[in-house]
């Protein structure tokens, strides 16, 4: 990003609102120039549009920018130090019999907020919905039929990849999360965590699941 802009988001991540004179000021550069990359800025999603101040007395009014929530991508978070010490924690305090009963119950939640798949649906169709879903959540998913009839879903990215290279559990929950996305028990052919370029899952779905 420009570092201009990348200023900008950090000044407004630090004071929450600026308005247009403020940022000048900070930056050192006209008003114009300011507005030039509050624009841009918003239309990369990442500046909310001004909202006016009230003033205390007469005058024009003001109007402070502020982030919007897809700004706090480009600020350093810290979730994969958390969760591993979270998932280092359980496994000191728990049983390992535990400890896979609350990642169940982690992947069971996931479950329940992804798509609702009609019983009748066609392997085809769960597999498109389910695909699609899944890339929102960030696995750069696809599926294929090989030429054996068999359906293979492939996960291309891993959004937890730094944290299931020293916790297994997390692997383990994806592959209850797919099995519980399509319907069916996954068998995993291929698995990133041990060098493989994607984790990879034969799906075998019920003789009665109509497939024309």
């Amino acid at each position: 990003m420009q570092s201009t802009r990348q200023r900008i988001l950090e000044i407004l991540n630090e004071k929450k609102q600026a308005t247009v004179e403020q940022l000048s000021a900070e930056l050192d550069l006209t008003p114009v120039t300011v507005r030039h990359h509050l624009e841009v800025l918003r239309g990369e999603g990442l500046v909310s549009a001004p909202e006016a101040l009230r003033r205390a007395g007469p005058g024009r009014p003001q109007y402070a920018y502020g982030l919007t929530d897809a700004a706090g991508d480009f600020f350093p978070k810290n979730y994969d130090k958390l969760a591993d010490l979270i998932l280092d924690e359980m496994r000191e305090q728990l049983s390992e019999n535990d400890v896979k009963q609350v990642i169940q119950r982690v992947a069971n939640r996931m479950a329940q907020q992804g798509p609702s798949l009609g019983r009748e649906r066609r392997p085809q169709e769960i597999l498109g919905t389910v695909v699609s879903y899944l890339n929102d959540q960030g696995y750069a998913a696809r599926w294929e039929r090989t030429p054996a009839g068999e359906f293979l879903l492939h996960t291309c990215n891993c959004p937890f990849e730094r944290v299931a290279q020293t916790h297994s559990e997390i692997c383990q929950m994806d592959v209850s999360f797919v099995a519980q996305l399509v319907g069916v028990v996954p068998q995993r052919t291929s698995h990133m965590a041990r060098g493989d370029a994607m984790c990879s899952y034969v799906l075998r779905f019920d003789e009665n699941t109509p497939d024309e």
